[in-house]
């Protein structure tokens, strides 16, 4: 069970989930939105009226109100957290370390909100308007790619403002 696996068997297990997905869910593997809801519900609980704002009128309206268990997005993303944990576990690979540097932790933290921010834009991360967009004939999946390579270059060049090292 000690990897590393082949990426053939990752290919296959990918398009099955992709598979599974389509036919439980009825729409594409989507990642991102359950970070909307799981935020809206965090200001909710501190007293903001985010039930008024555009993005929570219409058909998004009652999981605001419903369990997260309910969305079929936050499961897939508990099970995707519980999957990678499990797989690190059998490949002898789950070391983690607490130890991060202050200039890593800004670099986390301003990545993190420019991926969010740039994912609910593109209605999707790698995996919902990536993945599942090229998996299902999008062109929008080809042109997240040739936005996400060029974003790549961008980070990578940042990288020394940070005190980050680039690999070559």
């Amino acid at each position: 069970m000690q990897g590393p696996w082949p990426l053939l068997w990752g290919a296959i297990l990918l398009a099955i989930g992709n598979f599974a997905t389509l036919y439980l869910a009825g729409r594409p593997w989507g990642i991102t939105s359950a970070f909307a809801l799981w935020g809206s519900k965090i200001l909710m609980g501190l007293g903001v009226d985010v039930a008024s704002w555009p993005y929570w009128q219409g058909p998004r309206a009652p999981s605001l109100h419903q369990s997260i268990f309910a969305d079929i997005t936050s499961v897939m993303d508990f099970g995707i957290i519980l999957g990678a944990l499990l797989a690190a576990g059998l490949a002898g690979k789950f070391n983690p370390t607490w130890r991060i540097s202050a200039s890593s932790l800004l670099a986390a933290i301003i990545g993190g909100l420019l991926l969010g921010y740039g994912a609910r834009l593109a209605y999707g991360c790698n995996i919902g308007a990536y993945f599942s967009g090229i998996a299902s004939g999008s062109l929008h999946g080809w042109c997240w790619l040739v936005a996400a390579f060029l974003g790549n270059i961008l980070g990578t060049r940042l990288r020394p403002l940070f005190g980050l090292a680039v690999e070559r």
